[in-house]
């Protein structure tokens, strides 16, 4: 019975609509109405700037690390990463915003920085790598999560390889209008990350 709790209490943070109330607190804007009308980081970003987008990001990321916790908090034998999955279907599918969330890379970070953090690391590091070199965030998301994969491989760690893989499959499918419209050339590219200024 505990662990059926432990695993509503996780999709409930991951439900909390971070982008929803920095925005409408914040700057009495619904980020659901503009941009990609995605309620994660990058869409806030877009919307209302580098700094809503920091706050909404990392507190996005935070909510996944609080899921990945509860086991430990609360003294329960239970896989952190088992717990966390169920903050990443609240953050993707939240229920205080009528199921229509983000598209789990922040929350599914978090997850990781609780129970891998060099994982964790290394992971931002080479997205932030892919980011400056194609400027596509969705494209560095997915390859951060193969990435990741491949990572965890080398660990041996069973339930991390199929927790990383099946997030990076779900990360992949939420992000399946992103790849039609890199294929179309048509995906927003970030422009802050330049070395040339006149871009």
């Amino acid at each position: 019975m505990i662990e059926i709790l432990l695993f509503i209490l996780a999709y409930l943070l991951g439900s909390i609509p971070s982008g929803l109330i920095v925005g409408k607190v914040g700057y009495g804007v619904d980020i659901r109405e503009h941009g990609s009308g995605n309620l994660g980081g990058t869409n806030t970003f877009r919307t209302l700037g580098v700094k809503a987008g920091l706050i909404v990001t990392i507190s996005d990321i935070l909510k996944g690390t609080l899921a990945a916790s509860l086991p430990i908090l609360l003294n329960v034998d239970l896989h952190p990463l088992l717990v966390g999955i169920f903050a990443v279907i609240g953050h993707t599918y939240p229920i205080f915003a009528k199921f229509k969330g983000g598209k789990a890379v922040a929350t599914s970070a978090g997850l990781l920085l609780f129970s891998e953090p060099i994982m964790f690391i290394t992971m931002i590091l080479f997205f932030f790598l892919i980011l400056f070199i194609t400027k596509y965030v969705s494209l560095s998301s997915m390859l951060a999560g193969v990435y990741g994969i491949v990572y965890s491989l080398f660990t041996k760690d069973i339930p991390l390889i199929i927790v990383i893989s099946l997030l990076t499959i779900f990360v992949i499918y939420r992000h399946r209008a992103n790849i039609k419209r890199i294929m179309n050339k048509t995906e927003p590219k970030v422009k802050w990350l330049s070395f040339n200024k006149n871009k």
